[in-house]
């Protein structure tokens, strides 16, 4: 009896992305490049931009640069390229045809072609292998804002409408007085307080539920029903028994975080099997010793995933908050008068410091929830 192995070929993607290269060059050498006909000979930085994608996804698709050190040099000829197309088209904004685009769609097709082969990089060294974990998402990033400022200056796109990351850039650096008044009285005071008082609150209330069969029954339908109170409803409210000043957006924040920390603590208490409850019974443990040394421990990847989730609802809850009745100063407050005064790079600013604050504040929490749940087997990676 004689058995037929089929082997399958397995999908190129690196030789996908290099004819797609190669074919977007060829595309921008015979299609004008700006308005009315200029091509891309009579542009030399972008005469320089196409003859180094040419010969990097030529030479990908051939095979003859698969190794660390192609990689390395596909890497440098996508900036270069990148640099030249951002450097040129900020002197023709808005004339850009499709020879310009089939570049743009070539240069993106040579990042998404080097960070394909930064994933497939192999390391002894698990210092390597995180600083690789962390590039290839920086990158992936920065590829976007790329892509952003070529279509935005390219297309002409009105300030209006979406401004360049050059110039939210320029809004970022000539306004940090007002970018720090504003994360001051919107992160560190509403924020931090309203995310410490509605987790740790919560938390205690959990083991009073736990506790007291009573509450679990009556208190967690509640404890549902408010958690699906609108925002913009309770925002008013909170402002109108608070004041305008940063503890009104605390309350807010309180509201949005207390009842995911409450449900999940809740849940993670109850995590622990019968088995091991019945052991710490045999050794005649208290429910406090219990608590402390069976329960919460188990409960510990629940409590963090609502940290998480926090996190981000906090600063969500306060910015929100803002718009309904603060001082002249905070992140929501910007935005919503901004918006009015067609100020939109001022408002993309907030918008970028809120989200790497809220980005640095999650990854606090989970630095601290790997130190904490090591033991966890989504740990033991």
């Amino acid at each position: 009896m004689s058995t037929t192995t089929v082997s399958r070929r397995r999908f190129d993607m690196p030789a996908l992305l290099a004819w797609f290269v190669v074919t977007m060059v060829v595309v921008g050498l015979f299609m004008p490049i700006f308005k009315p006909d200029i091509g891309v000979m009579e542009v030399p930085k972008l005469a320089v931009c196409l003859v180094i994608l040419a010969i990097a996804g030529v030479r990908y698709e051939l095979g003859f640069m698969r190794n660390w050190i192609g990689d390395v040099a596909l890497g440098l000829v996508t900036a270069v390229a990148a640099w030249l197309l951002i450097d040129t088209a900020s002197d023709y904004a808005g004339e850009a045809t499709i020879g310009f685009w089939a570049l743009t769609a070539a240069a993106w097709a040579a990042s998404w072609l080097f960070v394909e082969r930064l994933a497939i990089w192999k390391s002894r060294s698990q210092a390597a292998t995180r600083i690789i974990n962390l590039v290839i998402p920086a990158l992936f990033g920065i590829t976007i804002l790329v892509i952003w400022q070529l279509v935005v200056t390219g297309a002409g796109v009105p300030k209006v409408l979406l401004p360049a990351p050059s110039e939210i850039w320029v809004r970022l650096t000539g306004s940090v007085p007002i970018l720090w008044a504003d994360f001051q009285q919107t992160f560190l005071k509403a924020v931090l307080a309203g995310y410490f008082i509605g987790c740790g609150s919560a938390f205690l209330t959990a083991i009073l539920v736990d506790r007291v069969p009573f509450l679990r029954r009556g208190l967690l339908p509640i404890g549902n029903l408010v958690s699906a109170l609108p925002i913009i409803g309770v925002a008013p409210i909170m402002v109108m028994w608070f004041g305008f000043d940063w503890p009104s957006k605390a309350a807010v924040v309180i509201i949005m975080t207390f009842f995911p920390m409450l449900v999940n603590t809740v849940s993670g208490l109850a995590a622990s099997d019968a088995m091991q409850r019945d052991l710490m019974r045999t050794y005649a443990s208290s429910y406090w010793q219990t608590l402390f040394k069976l329960r919460l421990p188990m409960a510990m990847p629940f409590i963090f995933n609502a940290l998480k989730i926090n996190s981000t609802l906090a600063l969500i809850g306060a910015i929100v908050a803002e718009f309904f009745g603060t001082p002249i100063v905070g992140m929501g407050f910007r935005i919503s008068t901004e918006v009015g005064r067609m100020n939109v790079d001022m408002v993309w600013a907030e918008i970028a410091i809120a989200a790497l604050a809220g980005s640095l504040f999650y990854g606090i929490v989970a630095l601290l929830e790997r130190a904490v749940t090591f033991w966890h087997p989504s740990m033991r990676r």
